[in-house]
């Protein structure tokens, strides 16, 4: 089991509250972040913009993913000018179709071929992967996000399709494939093996890391000792006479 310092696979921070992304910023661990608009809606974001330039300010020197959210091809591709314009350390996210199932692929050949770096993203299957990687630029940087997890949710093992995914990628040196929407500390380790560039992951996945390398004897008193605590607190009895 490797420790956080022997990981190869790049982490990144998935979330929209500032505070947390502040804070997990001052560790150098986390190269990167990313959000979407259900995150920044969730909590509570209503100035997209204003929100975007705040955490660019903050956080200049590390990858920053954001979103378009308009629905057409056209619009997509306006918008994600203007946000790509916000600052160089932006990756513009471009869903891998829209809600019509439209594929995306002639706006990110667009984006890509005029140096506009991307995070492709809600990808599930290795075609798209492979539709993608047509249409990327092999001189601009760009990442390509598996949705893992949810291929997790599903009941089929990502392990495969991520082995894969790499596999596809290898002829584009700027292209890092993301293991995205991790649901456990095991996703990283296996995001790890698999070879995947990047992985983001909520911030309550991340503060998992400090369990690698656990003693799992350990890990077993501290449970019982839990278990203990809480049933004392309650102030559980069982008549025994």
């Amino acid at each position: 089991m490797p420790n956080v310092d022997q990981l190869k696979v790049k982490l990144f921070a998935d979330g929209a509250d500032l505070a947390s992304m502040l804070e997990l910023y001052q560790d150098p661990k986390i190269k990167g972040f990313t959000t979407n608009p259900t995150l920044m809606n969730k909590v509570g974001i209503k100035d997209y913009e204003s929100f975007a330039r705040e955490v660019l300010a903050a956080i200049p020197d590390r990858p920053v993913s954001f979103e378009v959210f308009a629905d057409d091809l056209p619009s997509m591709l306006a918008q994600a000018k203007v946000i790509a314009s916000w600052s160089p350390n932006v990756n513009v996210k471009i869903p891998v179709t829209n809600t019509k199932g439209e594929f995306t692929g002639p706006i990110i050949k667009e984006l890509s071929s005029t140096g506009i770096q991307l995070n492709v993203t809600a990808i599930m299957t290795l075609e798209q992967v492979r539709e993608i990687a047509e249409n990327l630029s092999s001189e601009v940087p760009a990442i390509v996000s598996v949705f893992a997890g949810r291929i997790a949710d599903t009941g089929l093992d990502p392990m495969p399709i991520m082995r894969e995914c790499v596999e596809t990628l290898k002829d584009l040196p700027k292209a890092e494939l993301l293991w995205a929407s991790p649901r456990e500390l095991l996703n990283i380790i296996q995001a790890d093996e698999v070879g995947c560039h990047i992985i983001t992951a909520t911030p309550d996945v991340l503060g998992k890391l400090k369990s690698l390398e656990k003693d799992l004897t350990e890990f077993s008193l501290e449970t019982v000792q839990m278990f203990y605590n809480d049933a004392q607190a309650a102030g559980y009895t069982i008549n025994i006479a």
